[in-house]
């Protein structure tokens, strides 16, 4: 079967689409793969807060799904929308990595090390209202482009330490500055963090069937609780809000799930956080979504919400 992937054009989304592209091609597929360059790929030098961020990664090559110019798109599913628009599906969501946020410095091995006053640059709100909550004394300074740009960024001096997906920099092997993989207890990762998300058009039956085998239960179970909590509490990708959800450490039967969440201003760093643990046979993701959601409303997250949905002053809403 000819299967055409779109996939954005960074070392790292192409890293993913041959990923794919070498799993399906061990199944008997001949695979092209089209870049396409998205509206967060444009405006590189732009705040997120300033365009949105709203399908800024996913919004053209779901018009190339649309118009079936590609068959399926690989994303990184934490880029994904939690609604997918009405033509489309989530078809499959391979083996979860390495979901946590790490601390990349060229001089300081961990968070706690980092000097009084140090800047850290990110270009996520999450982080940025996480390591305010964590160290208020940081300075968190607006840092996109892609990872070889923000690293050179590092390495120039033009920040202490930058804040980044583990899952980006093992794939890419540049884990030379990693200095420290943040817990998600303390530090808690975006929804679908570590994830790929593989689209599809909902009719396409033979494109989904065809990639059925690249579908992770466990991977599927977590991310389906994280994008459900997200999306009850009203958030996308540049909303503080974290959520991560694994089987229970100590539970090698994998018969317990346990969920983090965090709610946090990255204006003050106050945040609202909540842990449960559940019995997988005694409730589904989309339950355990919502009762995250759910306690950290009755935790006291509303107002945090409320006021971190409002755009800054001359900002895209």
């Amino acid at each position: 079967m000819n299967l055409r992937i779109g996939s954005r054009g960074s070392q790292l989304a192409l890293w993913q689409a041959n990923h794919i592209a070498a799993l399906l091609r061990e199944q008997g597929h001949d695979i092209e793969i089209e870049i396409i360059k998205t509206t967060g790929d444009r405006l590189q030098e732009v705040t997120f807060a300033q365009v949105g961020s709203k399908g800024m990664f996913t919004k053209e090559i779901e018009e190339a799904l649309a118009d079936g110019r590609v068959d399926l798109a690989v994303h990184s599913l934490k880029d994904l929308p939690t609604e997918l628009p009405g033509p489309f599906t989530l078809a499959a969501t391979p083996p979860r990595v390495d979901p946590r946020d790490v601390l990349v410095s060229v001089k300081y091995h961990s968070l706690a090390a980092l000097p009084l006053g140090a800047v850290v640059g990110t270009s996520s709100q999450r982080r940025r209202a996480q390591l305010l909550a964590l160290r208020p004394d940081i300075q968190a300074v607006e840092f996109r482009g892609n990872v070889d740009t923000r690293l050179r960024k590092l390495a120039e001096g033009q920040v202490d330490a930058i804040l980044l997906a583990a899952a980006g920099l093992d794939r890419l092997e540049k884990t030379e500055w990693v200095r420290e993989r943040l817990d998600p207890k303390d530090f808690c990762p975006a929804a679908g963090q570590g994830s790929l998300g593989i689209e599809t058009r909902k009719d396409d039956s033979k494109t989904i069937s065809a990639i059925e085998f690249l579908d992770d239960h466990a991977t599927r179970f977590a991310v389906t609780a994280e994008r459900v909590a997200l999306a009850a509490l009203g958030g996308g990708c540049q909303v503080p809000i974290g959520i991560y959800c694994r089987i229970a450490p100590q539970d090698e039967a994998g018969e317990w799930q346990e969920i983090f969440a965090v709610v946090a201003d990255p204006a003050t760093g106050k945040a609202i956080r909540i842990h449960h643990e559940a019995r997988r046979s005694e409730i589904g993701p989309q339950a355990l979504g919502k009762l995250a959601a759910k306690k950290l409303i009755e935790a006291g997250a509303s107002p945090l919400l409320e006021a971190t949905a409002q755009p800054p002053a001359g900002a895209s809403a």
